[in-house]
């Protein structure tokens, strides 16, 4: 006759995501604020030389 015990094992829950994988997926702070900044910074100059060219072609 069969074993009526239970020999399964229990399934494991759902390891969490490996600490890399999520670092891979989320953009890290410094590089946004860089981004920024440079973004920022280079509109910055370009609103410059267009004034610059914009007064430079009224003379």
């Amino acid at each position: 006759m069969a074993d009526t015990a239970d020999t399964t094992e229990p399934t494991p829950a759902a390891a969490p995501a490996p600490a890399r994988r999520q670092i891979e997926d989320k953009l890290p702070r410094g590089i946004l604020i860089r981004v920024l900044v440079y973004v920022f910074a280079g509109h910055a100059l370009a609103a410059f030389i267009y004034l610059l060219f914009t007064l430079g072609g009224n003379q």
